[in-house]
């Protein structure tokens, strides 16, 4: 079994439950961008706790899913995981936020397909944005290098009014423009 199949089982265990996703991170990277390789996934949730005992009964014994651990993720609007015992993939899951960019790119995520299943992924504008503010906050080039992928694969097909608006709100224009030196076609 793959990473990707661990994913593809969580994200239909989370639609069968009614919980609302997306894929972010290095997966959403990847559908956007060149594929690197990654050791885990990353999900924005929109999760209760009627909700979360659902999940964890769906998860069953395939899962190590630490339930007090979701609670306060739950509580305190932060983040939880599971692992799944047979490959070791873990998946860390991002309770959504209320903030002003974290609503919108909720509201963009879109289908794409992982292994036959639709699913639903942050938006490549979305997953650039992100990886620059991850850049900043880590100071981490892989990060960049990412949202740089992203850019250089979609092109002219970025909505780049949208990416330049919340490059503003969320701090991140200074490396948004270095982004687009670095596409910029050579003449």
């Amino acid at each position: 079994m793959i990473p990707e199949d661990v994913l593809k089982i969580v994200a239909e265990k989370l639609e069968n439950c009614g919980i609302a996703y997306m894929i972010v991170g290095s997966f959403a990277s990847n559908i956007h961008g060149k594929p690197r390789t990654t050791h885990d996934a990353d999900m924005v949730i929109e999760i209760d706790e009627p909700s979360l005992e659902k999940f964890v009964q769906a998860l069953g014994n395939d899962f190590y899913f630490d339930v007090e651990a979701a609670r306060d993720a739950i509580r305190s609007n932060f983040m939880c995981n599971a692992l799944h015992y047979d490959t070791g993939f873990k998946i860390d899951f991002f309770i959504r936020k209320n903030k002003a960019f974290a609503l919108s790119e909720f509201e963009r995520r879109e289908i794409n397909d992982l292994l036959g299943h639709p699913c639903w992924f942050a938006t490549a504008e979305d997953t650039i944005l992100a990886k620059l503010e991850w850049s900043k906050m880590g100071e981490s080039e892989r990060q960049f290098n990412d949202a740089v992928n992203i850019a250089k694969v979609q092109g002219a097909n970025l909505d780049f009014t949208y990416l330049q608006r919340w490059a503003v709100d969320l701090h991140v224009e200074n490396l948004l423009n270095r982004l687009l030196e670095e596409i910029k076609p050579i003449e």
